[in-house]
This record gives C-alpha cells, sequence and structure tokens, in this order.
C-alpha cells in the first residue's frame, strides 16, 4: 500500500541526517507482518533479492526493467564511470561516526546497489548513474494493531533537467507495473520464509 511521505518524514530515521537534500520520491507499506525484532529477516530477504537481479514478478515489470537496462547500455546510463564513487560520493562519506563504525548492512554483490548502515530499525542502500542518485530505505514500524511491518522509501537526487525528465517520465509505469509487482514478490517470499523465521 502506497503510504503519503510525510509517513516516512515525520519518524526519527537517521537517514534524515544523511540525504536532507534528496526527495523522498515513494514510500509503501511492506506486506511484512511480524514482531518487533523481525527488521532483520526483511533486509536478508531484500538483500538476497538484490544480489539475485530480482525485479519482481509478471511480464509488464519483466518487460519494463528489460527496456530500462537495454536503454541504459546503449545510452551509457549504467556505465562504471557513471556511479557511486566515480561521477557521484557516496553518501557513506556522509555519515556521522557511530553509523559509519557501526553494520553497514549485507554485501549486495554485483548489483548497482551498496548498503549504507543498518540498524535495529533501519537499513539503507545507495545506487547511482547518470540520471540519479538514489536511496532505498527500508524501516521496521509499528502497524497500528500489536505488530510490526516493513516500510520502504526511495529517496531521489536527479541529475539535473535530464535526471528530472527521466524520473516524471517513469513514475506511472513504477505505479503500474514495477511496485505492485515487488509487493507480491515480497509478500510470497515474506510467506514462504515464515517458518525459517519462526524456527530461530
Amino acid at each position: 500500500m502506497r503510504l503519503p511521505r510525510t509517513a516516512h518524514t515525520d519518524r526519527p530515521w537517521r537517514i534524515h541526517e544523511i540525504a536532507s537534500d534528496f526527495t523522498v520520491e515513494d514510500v509503501w507499506a511492506l506486506p511484512t507482518p511480524g514482531g518487533p525484532d523481525e527488521l532483520v529477516w526483511l533486509v536478508r530477504q531484500i538483500a538476497e533479492g538484490i544480489r539475485g537481479g530480482v525485479s519482481g514478478e509478471g511480464a509488464v515489470s519483466r518487460v519494463l526493467f528489460a527496456v530500462r537496462w537495454k536503454l541504459g547500455a546503449l545510452l551509457g546510463w549504467d556505465k562504471s564511470g557513471a556511479g557511486i564513487g566515480t561521477r557521484l560520493p557516496s553518501l557513506h562519506d556522509r555519515l556521522p561516526k557511530d553509523l559509519r563504525v557501526g553494520p553497514q548492512g549485507p554485501d549486495l554483490g554485483s548489483s548497482p546497489f551498496t548498503s549504507l548502515y543498518l540498524r535495529d530499525d533501519e537499513w539503507a542502500a545507495e545506487m547511482g548513474n547518470k540520471t540519479v542518485h538514489a536511496v532505498m530505505h527500508i524501516g521496521w514500524v509499528p502497524d497500528g494493531s500489536g505488530g510490526y511491518r516493513g516500510q520502504m522509501a526511495v529517496l531521489v537526487k536527479p541529475n539535473g533537467f535530464f535526471g528530472t525528465l527521466y524520473m516524471a517520465a517513469i513514475k506511472p509505469f513504477r505505479y503500474v507495473g514495477v511496485y505492485p509487482a515487488l509487493m507480491r514478490s515480497i509478500a510470497r517470499e515474506w510467506q514462504a520464509n515464515a517458518a525459517r523465521r519462526g524456527a530461530q
């Protein structure tokens, strides 16, 4: 379920200290009901999906991602020199000392994402290319009925006019194809892993 931006901005996340010049693009309630200490399982699930290149289920989502990566290859959006640490400085350089020396979060392999920090109730990872510098923020929040659930926010800093135009152009496709498929995939994996979580 899509949430208002205030569902992210009104919470005391540490990411506010680091990415104050980024715009909150999207906020979603994740279909991951659980107890107070289960963020670690959600982070593990998402990291496995990122490392495996999982972009969601469904034909629409697969086509959209295939088109995006083909365009990126043709136009050089995702070249190694266009990302974090080359064209873009990493947000890791902005981390306060306690986050810099604390847990960084999982290794995301050869994906475009890099973990920034991991706490008991939040995890942040960044990615960048010629169009945008973005942060995926995963929080663990009370669900209003005595339990907890995940919450995902996407923060972006477009690269100039072209980046702003690109973000506007893909917005309807994200809402129609990408996010619905992603939510179904997250829910399916969370339910499938319920027994493993209960055994710990």
